[in-house]
C-alpha cells in the first residue's frame, strides 16, 4: 500500500512537473491524456509564434527566450515544428533580402544610366513652368491688365519706334521709343488690292504721300506714279516702264549676261539701297529675282511704305553708322540706283559695309551722276571711290552713262596681296560675327574665314539653290535629316493653314469694296512675316505650294542664328530683337507667323518686354483684317488668347492634333477705323 502511494506521489509530480510550461503561457487546462494536451499546446504556440513571424520577420533575430528541454516523442515533434518553423523563417528572410537588393539595384542601375536625362527633362519642366508662371503672371496681376488698350493719336497714324525719336537717320531704341497704344489706320484707308492688281494700284490715303511727290516722282528707278481719283498707279503702259526695261538689259549687258538671265549669273537676291518705289524690284520679279528695298525712314513720301504697299520686299535700313542687320556673304548683288548715299564720305567705311554683305563674285552696281564727274570737285570724289573699290578687291567690269558695276573678288589671297597700307585690313576673328545686330560700322574686311566664302558661280541655282544637299547643309552644322524632317512638317502646316484661313477670308469678305472680282487661284496673302523662321521651313513650303508670297524670315537674337543659311537658299531675312519695334512702318504684313517665338522669348528669363508688349507691335505692322498664326505650348498659347482682348482681335484656339501639348491661335485683326473730324 505504502508502495502503491509511493508510486502515485511519483505519478502526480512528474505530471506537475510537465504541465508547468504550459503554465507559463498562462493557459489552464484540465485533466486529460498527456499526449493530446501536448499536441493542443504545440498548436496553439505554433499559431501564435507563425502569427508573429508574419507580422514580425525579423522578430526571431531579437528573441532570446529558450524553450524547456522536451523528452521522448515530445521532444521529437517538438524539433520537427521547430525545424520547420526556423525553415520559414530563414525562407522569408532570404525572399525579403532579394527583393530589398533586387529594388535597390534596380535603383542604382536607373539613376546611374538615366541620371543626365531625367535631370535634364526636369531642368527643362521647370524652367517651362517657371516661364509659362511669369507669362500667365502678367494676365493675372490684376482687374487692369484685363483693359483694352486705348487707341494711339492721329498724329501717330505713321509712327515707327526707333525712328521717330530722332532728328538724324540712326536708329534709337532706348526709353520713350515704345508705344503703348494700337494705331488705327487713316480716315480714308481701304484694304489694299489683292496680287498682282494691288503690284500696280495702291490706294492713295494708304500710304503718307503729298499729291506734288507723285506727280513730280519719276526716274531711272523710280517708275512714273499717277494719281487717278484716290489710287496711285504704276501700270505697266507707264512711259517710264520701257525706261526700267532697258535699264535691266544695260545692266547685264555690262555684267556680260546673255538674255537677261541674271540667274545663270549666280545672281537671286538683291539689295537695292534707296530703292524708290520698288519699281526696279518689281520688274526683276519677272526673271525670278528676288529684291530686298532698304531706305531711312522717311516723315513722307517713304520709299519703304510704298514698295511693301505695292506687295514686294522691303524694310527701314539705316547704316549711317552701324551695321546692317544681315550676316557677312548675305547678297548676291548690292544696287544703288541715285540712292543718296555719298559713298566716299567717312574714308569709305560705307563702300566697306557693302563689300561685307556682298557674296564673293558678287557685283556692285551703282548709278549715279558723279561717276560722270565734270567738275573738279566731282572728280575728285569719283576717284575716290574708284581708287578705294580697287583697294578692297572689287574688279570695275565695266561703266557706261552714269552706271558703274563692279565685281568682287573670289580669292582671299587678294586681300594679303595688297601693298602695305593699302586699303582696309581683314577683321580680326573676334569683329567678324554672323550675328552683327547694329553693331557699329567696322573699317575692315569681314567674311573672309567664314566657310560659307563660296562664288556665287560655285553656289547651286536657282530654284534648286533652296533645297540643300548633304555638303551645303554641313557648312551650317545640320543634317539632311532633321531639316528634310522639318519641310516635311511644314508643308503639312501651310496645308493646314490655307485650309483654315481660306473659309474664313473669303466668308467674311468675298469681296471687298473697290475690288475686282479676283481669277481663280484666289491669293488672299501677299506679305507675310515669320518672327521665327528657324531654317526657312515656312518660305520653301509656301513656294512649293505655289502661292504667290514672298516671306521676310526674322531670326530672334534669342535663339540660334539660322540667317546665313536661309538668305543662301535664296531667301530675304534679317536678325531682330522682338524686345525692340521691328523695321516697318505701320499696316505693312497680311500675315503674322510665330512658331515657337513666345516659348523662346519667355525663356530668356532677363527679357526686358512682356508677352503683351511683343503682340502690341504684331499689332502695329499687321493690316487691318489681317491674320495672326500662333503655334505654341498650350499653356502660352492661352495666355497670348487671354491678351487677345486686350488688343481687340478676334481669336480661337485649335489643337494641332490629339494628345498634343501644342495649339494654334489664329486671330484677325478688326477694321477699326477713325471717324472722320
Amino acid at each position: 500500500m505504502e508502495k502503491s502511494k509511493l508510486l502515485l506521489n511519483r505519478k502526480s509530480k512528474g505530471s506537475k512537473k510537465m504541465s508547468m510550461p504550459l503554465q507559463r503561457g498562462g493557459v489552464r487546462v484540465s485533466d486529460s491524456s498527456d499526449d493530446d494536451l501536448r499536441d493542443s499546446q504545440m498548436k496553439d504556440k505554433s499559431e501564435k509564434e507563425s502569427h508573429l513571424t508574419l507580422r514580425f520577420p525579423f522578430a526571431f533575430l531579437f528573441n532570446s527566450t529558450q524553450s524547456p528541454p522536451k523528452t521522448d516523442s515530445y521532444t521529437a515533434r517538438s524539433s520537427r515544428h521547430r525545424l520547420m518553423l526556423l525553415f520559414l523563417k530563414i525562407s522569408l528572410v532570404l525572399i525579403v533580402i532579394l527583393a530589398l537588393a533586387g529594388s535597390f539595384w534596380w535603383t542604382v542601375s536607373i539613376s546611374t544610366s538615366s541620371r543626365g536625362h531625367v535631370y535634364h527633362n526636369y531642368r527643362r519642366l521647370q524652367e517651362q513652368l517657371v516661364s509659362d508662371l511669369l507669362d500667365i503672371g502678367e494676365i493675372s496681376a490684376g482687374p487692369s491688365k484685363w483693359k483694352e488698350l486705348e487707341y494711339c493719336s492721329i498724329e501717330a497714324e505713321n509712327y515707327v519706334p526707333c525712328f521717330n525719336v530722332s532728328e538724324d537717320l540712326d536708329r534709337f531704341c532706348g526709353p520713350g521709343s515704345r508705344q503703348e497704344c494700337l494705331e488705327l489706320p487713316p480716315v480714308d484707308y481701304k484694304v489694299p488690292l489683292r496680287w498682282p492688281t494691288g503690284k500696280d494700284v495702291i490706294w492713295y490715303h494708304n500710304v503718307k504721300i503729298t499729291a506734288d511727290e507723285v506727280l513730280t516722282s519719276g526716274s531711272i528707278n523710280k517708275r512714273m506714279m499717277m494719281m487717278d481719283d484716290d489710287q496711285i498707279s504704276f501700270r505697266s503702259a507707264s512711259p517710264m516702264f520701257d525706261e526700267i526695261e532697258d535699264y535691266s538689259h544695260q545692266i547685264a549687258q555690262m555684267i556680260g549676261i546673255k538674255n537677261d538671265n541674271f540667274i545663270e549669273a549666280g545672281v537671286r537676291t538683291i539689295l537695292d539701297i534707296g530703292c524708290g518705289y520698288g519699281s526696279f524690284g518689281a520688274h526683276l520679279l519677272s526673271k525670278q529675282l528676288l529684291t530686298m528695298c532698304i531706305a531711312n525712314y522717311e516723315a513722307s513720301g517713304s520709299q519703304v511704305q510704298l514698295t511693301l504697299e505695292r506687295g514686294l520686299p522691303a524694310m527701314i535700313g539705316s547704316f549711317v553708322s552701324k551695321q546692317l542687320p544681315y550676316p557677312s556673304l548675305s547678297f548676291d548683288m548690292l544696287h544703288c540706283s541715285g540712292c543718296g548715299i555719298d559713298w566716299d564720305q567717312k574714308d569709305g567705311l560705307l563702300l566697306v559695309e557693302v563689300d561685307r554683305v556682298l557674296k564673293p563674285g558678287g557685283f556692285f552696281v551703282w548709278t549715279s551722276p558723279l561717276t560722270n564727274a565734270r567738275s573738279k570737285d566731282d572728280l575728285k570724289r569719283w576717284n575716290f571711290v574708284h581708287d578705294f573699290a580697287e583697294s578692297i578687291c572689287w574688279t570695275l567690269l565695266s561703266q557706261q552713262d552714269k552706271t558703274v558695276v563692279w565685281k568682287k573678288t573670289v580669292k582671299t589671297k587678294c586681300y594679303s596681296s595688297r601693298k602695305p597700307g593699302v586699303g582696309p585690313s581683314v577683321c580680326s576673328k573676334g569683329h567678324d560675327v554672323e550675328s552683327p545686330y547694329y553693331r557699329p560700322l567696322q573699317m575692315c574686311l569681314g567674311g573672309t574665314r567664314s566657310r560659307r566664302w563660296i562664288p556665287i558661280e560655285g553656289r547651286t541655282r536657282w530654284p534648286s539653290r533652296s533645297n540643300m544637299n548633304k555638303t551645303e547643309l554641313s557648312l551650317y552644322g545640320l543634317h539632311p535629316e532633321e531639316v528634310g524632317e522639318d519641310a516635311a512638317n511644314w508643308k503639312l502646316n501651310v496645308r493646314d493653314y490655307w485650309s483654315l484661313l481660306s473659309p474664313l477670308i473669303f466668308s467674311d469678305h468675298p469681296k471687298r469694296p473697290g475690288d475686282e472680282d479676283p481669277s481663280p487661284p484666289y491669293n488672299m496673302l501677299r506679305n507675310v512675316l515669320d518672327m521665327n523662321a528657324q531654317y526657312g521651313g515656312l518660305n520653301s513650303a509656301l513656294l512649293e505650294a505655289k502661292k504667290s508670297v514672298w516671306v521676310m524670315n526674322v531670326v530672334p537674337t534669342a535663339g540660334p542664328n539660322h540667317l546665313p543659311m536661309i538668305l543662301d537658299r535664296g531667301f530675304v531675312g534679317v536678325l531682330h530683337d522682338w524686345c525692340e519695334a521691328f523695321p516697318t512702318y505701320p499696316r505693312t504684313y497680311d500675315l503674322v507667323h510665330a512658331d515657337s517665338l513666345l516659348s523662346l522669348q519667355t525663356s530668356q528669363h532677363r527679357s526686358s518686354c512682356s508677352l503683351l508688349q511683343i503682340l502690341t507691335e504684331v499689332d502695329r505692322v499687321l493690316r487691318p483684317e489681317g491674320w495672326v498664326i500662333i503655334r505654341d505650348t498650350k499653356q502660352l498659347v492661352e495666355a497670348a488668347r487671354a491678351l487677345t482682348t486686350q488688343l481687340k482681335w478676334e481669336a480661337r484656339v485649335i489643337e494641332v492634333e490629339s494628345n498634343s501639348e501644342q495649339r494654334l491661335l489664329i486671330c484677325q485683326k478688326p477694321f477699326a477705323k477713325r471717324q472722320s473730324i
